[in-house]
């Protein structure tokens, strides 16, 4: 078991205030057991030296008596599709052998480096993010923690950043999100996501997917912890106002989010809203009938495959058999959409927008399943049938914020002994900071339950 296994921030920080444990110890520690045959296919590149290195100095700093940032020689991860200075970034592909070496750091990787964050590590992904299962066949699949008798999916895409945190390798893993890829392998692997409204992060440095969609941001084991990422990366932090549970109002759309969802699911989600019932939120079921129309505004083609398209179409022309055959099957979706069905579903979705944060005014959250499933077996998903049967439902609710541009949190709502579930906590653009309080508050009341 590593140092870090299974501590917040602040229990760590705490550890190595007392002297209980060095950062260059956390960091060695985290980077034997990245070798285990339990992190097999976590990572595709390792930084060992320039890790140690960041510890090194953090320790050094503390005995000086310096105040060190949060992350400051804490061992973190970074997902396969951030730029790192002097290097091709592959995007858990094989297609960009040969590309063009990055330049700088991505903004994101930047921002962690200035707050002396020990990278340790790029990790896995789906292959240029495209799938919220988290399998891919160039570099393996990371098994999910979770389960230590069926080798169960991650989730994706940010399959790796996931299992790099369960596993207690990192306090934090640095992803993306852009239809569920932080939130979906968050509640597949027991963790807290944080998907940010899109604009709080620059995404430059990072391969794009979909650029209406593209949400830089990450996963760790609690609320407080993804906002300490989060002010990192954002490069200020968001003006967080406690709030308690009592008097909050949770809304629960019964449009979609439920359709499908497993009796593990619907059990712990019950008992989750029971649970902030009793503690005196009010939890409202609402229709919000808006979310059925998203699948008609996401047509032709939608989102992410008309401008995955856009970013593949010499790759895909010139190497289609190296891709993923699943992802190049996504992109061909988006290859024949013309300019003006574009421009339409650009005005379509301001539209619903608008209509569905009027009908949300009121509430402090939307309440509902991260994802209506547990982690399917990676063996179950062999068929394409039930591979893209599976990836619909892994999207679906993940998706529909995406698609309102707006800020969600993902929060463990299962019992210990029961496979992850996921809780998502839901606002408008730009509500993060009010979100945030509400998900401190949420934690809090499941967390002694």
């Amino acid at each position: 078991m590593t140092a870090a296994a299974g501590m917040d921030i602040a229990t760590l920080r705490g550890r190595i205030a007392r002297g209980e444990v060095s950062h260059e110890a956390v960091v060695a520690r985290a980077l034997e057991d990245s070798e285990a045959p339990a992190a097999l296919h976590v990572f595709t590149k390792r930084y060992a030296q320039a890790a140690l290195a960041a510890a090194h100095h953090a320790d050094a700093a503390q005995r000086a008596g310096v105040v060190l940032p949060a992350l400051a020689g804490l061992p973190v991860t970074v997902k396969d599709l951030y730029d790192v200075a002097g290097e091709t970034t592959m995007a858990g592909s094989v297609v960009c052998e040969g590309e063009p070496v990055a330049a700088a750091d991505a903004v994101a990787v930047a921002r962690l480096r200035s707050t002396g964050a020990a990278i340790i590590g790029k990790t896995n992904m789906t292959e240029f993010a495209f799938s919220g299962v988290g399998i891919n066949p160039h570099h393996g699949t990371p098994r999910n923690p979770a389960d230590a008798a069926v080798a169960r999916i991650p989730g994706g895409s940010s399959s790796g950043a996931a299992v790099s945190v369960a596993l207690g390798l990192a306090v934090a893993g640095l992803g993306s999100d852009t239809g569920g890829s932080i939130r979906i392998p968050a509640a597949l692997c027991g963790l807290v996501g944080f998907k940010s409204t899109q604009g709080r992060v620059p995404r430059a440095g990072a391969f794009e997917l979909a650029r209406s969609l593209d949400t830089v941001c990450a996963m760790t084991r609690s609320v407080a912890d993804c906002l300490v990422v989060d002010a990192a990366i954002a490069g200020t932090p968001l003006p967080v106002r406690r709030r308690p549970l009592q008097g909050l109002r949770l809304a629960v759309p019964r449009t979609l989010m439920f359709d499908g969802i497993e009796p593990a699911v619907a059990q712990a989600f019950d008992r989750a809203v029971s649970a902030l019932s009793a503690a005196g939120a009010i939890v409202a079921d609402v229709t919000l009938s808006e979310l059925a129309e998203i699948a008609g505004i996401n047509a032709p083609g939608g989102f992410s495959p008309v401008e995955a398209s856009a970013v593949h179409r010499a790759r895909i022309g010139a190497q289609r058999e190296r891709f993923d055959p699943r992802v190049a099957a996504r992109v061909d979706l988006g290859m024949s959409v013309g300019a003006a069905d574009y421009i339409l579903m650009q005005d379509h979705r301001r539209e619903w927008i608008g209509r569905v944060e009027a009908a949300l005014e009121g509430f402090d959250a939307l309440l509902c399943p991260t994802v209506p499933i547990v982690a399917p077996a990676i063996d179950a998903l062999a068929a394409d049938a039930e591979f893209f049967k599976a990836n619909g439902l892994l999207l679906r609710n993940t998706f529909a914020i995406n698609f309102l541009d707006g800020c969600a949190f993902s929060l463990p709502c299962h019992r210990a002994g029961e496979l992850p579930v996921g809780l998502m906590l839901s606002s408008v653009c730009g509500d993060d900071a009010r979100l945030a309080a509400v998900a401190l508050a949420v934690e809090e009341t499941l967390g002694a339950c």
